[in-house]
């Protein structure tokens, strides 16, 4: 565990960088009087929309690579390895189906969204580059996390990323360039990082390509060929539960709506950072225990997890929600966007529920049952989509957000579940219940404290006061040992470096 608590430690500091600078974006975005709601909404629509096209282009094959890593690592050369081989071809004939589905679908595209998001009719086109950075960009990302290297990679796509974004956004800021420039500059973003990425790979002497069949793809074609068709449709199924909020309310109630809507899943979206760093390193290491049967190893990691991803998702909500408001009226964003905060609080509690179960999603995907997922996956999308169309009829876009909210904890209840019955695995104990208290508690003694007062230092007050009551009862409480161990390190390398010195 203590290997991957040190990446996740990197890689979430990477990522928390990485999201400072999406924040300045952000802002920049929403500011007053420089991009329109319709501007700013196109971009993260962009996200949206090509999360969906580029997991259909991908076939499945990334799961599917990270899973047989182990097996052509134990039995091949670096040299004569073509699982990376494969995967890119795969890749690559995924995405010439998607660049001819992408043109058929194109009237039905403007018939959605010609009347309340014309923006999307006008850039559709755009989403071709767009779509072929990210795929061949998740391909080595997925090899990065199958050969323990994925700190650079989390690095390119969460802080190289978001600098250049920044780079695009001055330039149309200072008035360097028009919008449409800017766009074309956007859409560029993963071709980009999918460049760097490969010269890195190159310099490691990570990048191995062979063009000859090994034995192991031979034994193990057929099972990796129905595991990538069930998997395949697993992640488009949870592809379109993840992105399809903001293509409701695009298409139902227009792109402004969608771009308020956008800005409280990327505020409820910096909760998960955290899980999302873990959930890369980890799948690698979960499917080495799989290959050893070594049940205790993925019991501890699944606990560990859950409790330290619960401990880390409380205290930054808490945070967030304590200070948006105040936020909000200080950096003088558009009016339009305070709707976000309401939409905010329930999607924070999804992304507390989601990381309070921990890396549930990751063992059962490197499982033997990785079939479950993607059944886990179509009951969320069988339940998610006629309640999200008809929650944002009836309620707005605050619809999407309790959508989401009883779809995932649905979801993340039947994994749960099936961990529990089929490897007698789950990740809850008593310090579950005591961190929910806590959290809670500390958080409404601070909120009622300072519930009229407002301004910067007020701000910088309530965050020194919520944060200290919580580390506190984490680190008295000993509600997780890896906070006592990371501080422990911290000791010995400080007291080493004072005694070199």
């Amino acid at each position: 565990m203590s290997s991957i608590r040190k990446q996740a430690i990197i890689s979430s500091l990477v990522v928390y960088i990485g999201f400072f600078i999406g924040a300045i974006n952000t802002y920049l975005y929403i500011k007053e009087g420089h991009f329109s709601s319709e501007e700013f909404a196109l971009t993260r629509i962009f996200f949206d929309i090509g999360q969906n096209f580029y997991v259909f282009a991908s076939l499945g094959v990334i799961p599917v690579m990270i899973k047989f890593y182990p097996y052509y690592k134990s039995n091949l050369q670096d040299s004569r390895n073509d699982l990376l081989t494969w995967s890119l071809t795969t890749a690559t004939i995924g995405f010439g189906i998607f660049l001819l589905l992408g043109f058929l679908l194109e009237p039905l595209v403007i018939q959605k969204f010609s009347q309340r998001s014309k923006l999307i009719v006008d850039y559709y086109h755009f989403i071709f580059p767009f779509v072929f950075g990210m795929l061949f960009f998740a391909v080595l990302e997925g090899y990065c996390w199958a050969i323990h290297e994925s700190v650079f990679s989390t690095f390119l796509k969460e802080t190289v990323l978001r600098v250049c974004t920044l780079v695009f956004i001055l330039l149309f800021y200072f008035k360097f360039i028009n919008y449409h420039t800017f766009f074309i500059l956007f859409t560029a973003l993963f071709v980009i990082i999918t460049i760097l990425l490969v010269i890195y790979l190159i310099k490691k002497n990570k990048l191995h390509l062979s063009f000859s069949i090994s034995h192991v793809s031979k034994k193990f074609f057929k099972k990796m060929v129905s595991m990538q068709i069930i998997i395949f449709a697993g992640m488009l199924v949870q592809a379109l539960a993840q992105t399809m909020d903001s293509i409701f309310i695009a298409s139902l109630k227009g792109l402004s709506f969608a771009g308020v809507y956008t800005l409280a899943l990327y505020a409820a979206n910096f909760i998960q950072i955290p899980q999302r760093s873990l959930q890369s390193i980890s799948s690698g290491v979960i499917a080495q225990a799989w290959k050893d049967k070594n049940m205790s190893e993925i019991q501890r990691i699944y606990q560990r997890s859950s409790i330290n991803m619960l401990l880390i998702s409380l205290f930054i909500f808490g945070n967030i929600l304590l200070n948006v408001e105040n936020l909000f009226q200080l950096l003088h964003v558009q009016q339009n966007y305070m709707a976000a905060v309401e939409i905010l609080i329930v999607l924070g509690l999804v992304r507390i529920i989601d990381g309070g179960t921990g890396v549930n999603g990751t063992i059962i995907a490197t499982s033997n049952f990785w079939k479950f997922d993607f059944f886990c996956g179509a009951l969320m999308l069988a339940i998610r989509i006629p309640l999200t169309y008809i929650l944002v009829k009836k309620f707005g876009i605050i619809g999407a957000a309790y959508s989401e909210l009883i779809g995932y904890t649905i979801y993340n209840a039947v994994r749960f579940q099936f961990l529990k019955n089929k490897f007698n695995l789950q990740p809850f104990t008593f310090k579950t219940i005591a961190a929910i208290i806590l959290g809670l508690s500390f958080f409404l003694i601070t909120y009622f404290i300072f519930k009229s007062n407002q301004g910067w230092s007020i701000l910088f007050v309530r965050s020194s006061i919520f944060s200290t009551l919580f580390l506190v009862a984490i680190f008295w409480g000993k509600l997780t040992p890896d906070f006592h161990q990371v501080l422990n390190t911290l000791k010995q390398r400080i007291f080493k470096t004072n005694s070199n010195n």
